[in-house]
């Protein structure tokens, strides 16, 4: 299909035959299928703000329902963002599609140096201060505003809950994660003819506060708990809610951003929506504990600047390790 990226070429010419290489990933799906930790927002009692709180120290994901994001908007959102990912490959490289800077899409992993590194999907990383510029897909667009108005209320509902766990004020979200700082990413993991050789998405950690995922019913995400890989369970109804670094370092390690990853499919193509919670560029992250902190105060920019690099220079990230306090 035109629509395709070239991920297949990709791979050939700088990996060789994959098919021949003794490395074979199919481990990968030999893992335990588990139910994340589910809360029910429409119960907001100190209970249900307990199993919050425990989620994220413990599993640093959780699920919710009855969060207030409608299923007409996520359906809407859904089908448009399949009409958008049908365009031909040519036009989606091309910035003037969604009126965006060079680089909000993505394909594969251009910096991979091992087939371990390189990431069978396509994405579309959408700035939230760059959303109300017009462009061809402006139903999507518009649907967009509304859900990222939705999702910035139901972050700053539970980093306010995060912190005041922690004894901190929750004024630093509402002053620091401001909706234009924040962003939506819009994923495509096409079906994949080598599923048992590449991931969908690589195992990576999130370099925000808060993610807030909507996932179709294929599956794929699986996340590591305990020094296992385990399979999350798909829920129609659901919300899924992971930690980032951001919270990671702000809590003092209270609160666990946990590595996840996406196993590639072989005959189903898979759809996911997230909104990154993210502060300014200039935020100062340091612990809010009044133990000794384990990071170093960092900046945003500092944070990422360094996992680019990272990345750009090895293939991988190396997140958090890179700030941890000497003293």
């Amino acid at each position: 299909m035109e629509s395709e990226p070239p991920f297949g070429e990709f791979i050939k010419t700088f990996f060789g035959n994959i098919a021949e290489q003794e490395e074979n990933h199919q481990a990968k799906f030999n893992v335990d299928e588990c139910e994340l930790p589910m809360i029910d927002l429409s119960q907001l009692n100190e209970e249900c703000k307990r199993k919050i709180c425990n989620a994220s120290a413990e599993w640093g994901f959780f699920q919710i329902v009855n969060h207030g994001v409608s299923e007409d908007i996520l359906s809407r959102i859904h089908c448009e963002q399949v009409e958008l990912f049908r365009q031909p490959f040519q036009k989606k490289t091309d910035e003037k599609l969604l009126n965006l800077s060079s680089g909000c899409y993505s394909w594969g992993t251009l910096t991979a140096t091992t087939q371990k590194q390189f990431a069978w999907s396509e994405a579309f990383h959408i700035p939230l201060n760059t959303i109300f510029q017009p462009s061809e897909f402006q139903d999507l667009r518009s649907s967009l505003q509304e859900l990222a108005m939705k999702a910035s209320d139901l972050a700053q509902q539970i980093a306010a809950i995060l912190a005041e766990n922690l004894g901190c004020k929750s004024t630093f979200f509402s002053k620091n994660c401001l909706p234009s700082s924040c962003y939506i990413r819009m994923n495509r993991y096409p079906a994949c003819p080598m599923s048992s050789k590449v991931f969908g998405q690589v195992p990576h950690t999130d370099s925000d506060f808060l993610t807030i995922l909507h996932q179709d019913q294929v599956g794929g995400l699986q996340l590591l708990k305990d020094g296992n890989w385990i399979r999350v369970k798909p829920n129609p109804d659901a919300l899924v809610i992971n930690i980032g670094d951001l919270f990671q370092a702000w809590s003092n390690g209270v609160y666990k951003s946990v590595e996840h990853r996406v196993v590639a499919n072989h005959e189903n193509e898979r759809f996911s929506l997230a909104y990154f919670f993210c502060p300014s560029h200039d935020t100062v992250i340091e612990s809010c504990s009044s133990e000794p902190s384990i990071y170093r105060k960092f900046s945003f920019r500092e944070y990422r600047q360094q996992v680019q690099e990272d990345v750009k220079t090895t293939g991988d990230k190396v997140g958090l390790s890179r700030f941890l306090n000497q003293a």
